[in-house]
């Protein structure tokens, strides 16, 4: 990456706002210490020593977007319960907008609780229901996010989707549709059950196992003839304008028009894996609404995907340290 380029693309961050619409949860922490096993069952105690609450899906890609110098606005919906004023106090603590959050009292706020000791995760708890909202909260979704998109100014729109019910193909579509006369840039972290209603999007950024999934093809991420086929397949039946897929330990497979790219992974000490996903996409939307192409959006992304999976839990991008890193290996 050149030094100018980096230095110029995150003096733009700041210009910048960012629609958010996704699924929001609690990311819940109890740490702790295992000195022993149960004698109720085979299972170890663990005595807790800290609790934390963090936001956690669209809302983790809110703070990665305001770490990194721009300004976020979430569309997300929430219950009507004890967990959703947490949400809210957490959102507050961040100086974050609620202006697209709704609640609905037909629904529980979504929380997943880890247990964790010695840097390790010991056990998930998931407090969700990821049925479809009613139509009405649909309608009414989609009211707000017109409403943004007409008085704002918005410079990129990031679909989070974890299955959890917010997104459906209507919504997808009639923001698309709106976004593309608008001439604003649309990009997608999916999940499996919308994979194939995100038409005509900007940038398409699947994991390899929900790319295998959605397309119900084997991908064999060693292979760039393999993975070239499944992207070509992939833009075929969306109409996608870029594609890039993460590939764990063997980094990311970005196509920009004609051009592919195998981009490495950096080598890390990994400690936890949870919300780079969502790191990755915050960085490249960022990356592409200041102008940048999709290659050097998927290199400074991949860059700060590996950064936080060295942190235990859901925590978003340094965006000081991130720009020192880049510079650094420029």
């Amino acid at each position: 990456m050149n030094p100018q380029l980096i230095n110029q693309v995150f003096e733009s961050f700041t210009s910048l706002n960012a629609l958010v619409i996704g699924d929001v949860m609690i990311d819940s922490y109890l740490f702790g210490n295992v000195d022993r096993i149960s004698p109720e069952a085979p299972v170890p105690v663990v005595s807790v020593t800290e609790k934390d609450h963090r936001l956690g899906g669209a809302a983790n890609v809110a703070l990665n977007i305001k770490a990194l110098g721009a300004n976020p606005i979430l569309c997300c919906v929430v219950g009507q319960d004890h967990n959703a004023t947490v949400f809210h106090s957490l959102m507050s603590a961040h100086d974050l907008s609620t202006v697209g959050v709704h609640k609905d009292a037909s629904r529980p706020t979504t929380v997943k609780t880890r247990v964790i000791s010695n840097n390790q995760q010991m056990l998930r708890i998931d407090e969700e229901d990821a049925s479809n909202l009613n139509e009405n909260v649909v309608n009414e979704m989609i009211k707000k996010i017109h409403h943004l998109l007409d008085t704002m100014k918005i410079d990129v729109i990031i679909f989070e989707d974890y299955d959890k019910g917010l997104i459906s193909s209507k919504l997808i579509e009639s923001v698309v549709v709106k976004a593309n006369t608008l001439n604003i840039p649309t990009t997608v972290d999916p999940k499996k059950r919308n994979f194939l209603d995100y038409k005509n999007v900007s940038l398409f950024k699947p994991n390899l196992k929900e790319l295998r999934e959605g397309l119900n093809i084997h991908v064999d991420p060693s292979d760039m003839d393999s993975l070239q086929t499944g992207i070509d397949l992939l833009r075929t039946q969306l109409g996608c304008k870029d594609a890039l897929v993460t590939l764990s330990e063997y980094g990311m497979f970005v196509t920009q028009g004609h051009l592919h790219e195998i981009v490495p992974a950096h080598i890390r000490n990994i400690a936890d894996v949870s919300g780079a996903g969502d790191t990755v996409i915050s960085v490249a939307s960022l990356a592409i609404a200041a102008g940048m192409d999709t290659i050097f959006a998927t290199k400074l992304a991949n860059l700060a995907g590996g950064m936080v999976c060295e942190k235990v839990g859901v925590v978003p991008i340094d965006g000081n340290l991130l720009k020192s890193e880049a510079l650094r290996l420029a």
